[in-house]
């Protein structure tokens, strides 16, 4: 009684392969460096201030976390090497006049388009939007891309 089914198991239906990798989507890692805060994973609202490492921060969420002092705050990753004020720079950045992501009324039907940035480089007019690299002046703040600082060559700010 019984196995009168007729089937005979393959030996791919019976051993288990190596799980695949998960790949990372590109375009949502992106999304996340350049449009939300590093530490409270908010979308950026000016102030923006940025660290040492390149990370973009709203500046209200850095002081914040300066401010907790309590002993059960999980230090967090993204922010763990920054222990004052004066570690982050807080950006001068140029609005990019064809953005209109805040412009418009959200009433769910609207496409976002996530590869038009908020901000464009002032010199060279590219979209900062991590697919192209941007640098900031320490001492300013201002941002440029590295195709503009390569082709102004000077160590002080065009502004």
């Amino acid at each position: 009684m019984g196995c009168d089914g007729g089937t005979i198991p393959k030996r791919h239906e019976l051993v288990k392969g190596p799980r695949k990798v998960e790949k990372v989507d590109k375009v949502a890692e992106l999304v996340a460096r350049w449009f939300y805060c590093a530490l409270s994973q908010e979308k950026l609202q000016r102030p923006i201030v940025a660290c040492e490492l390149g990370r973009l921060y709203n500046k209200d969420a850095i002081i914040e976390f300066l401010l907790d002092k309590s002993p059960d705050k999980t230090p967090m990753e993204s922010a763990s090497h920054i222990k004052s004020i004066k570690n982050v720079t807080e950006l001068n950045l140029v609005d990019n006049p064809a953005w209109s992501g805040d412009k418009e009324s959200i009433k769910g039907d609207k496409y976002d388009d996530l590869q038009s940035a908020r901000f464009i480089c002032p010199v060279v007019g590219l979209e900062m939007n991590g697919r192209h690299r941007f640098c900031f002046l320490r001492n300013c703040g201002c941002v440029f891309s590295e195709r503009a600082l390569k082709e102004i060559k000077s160590e002080v700010c065009h502004k």
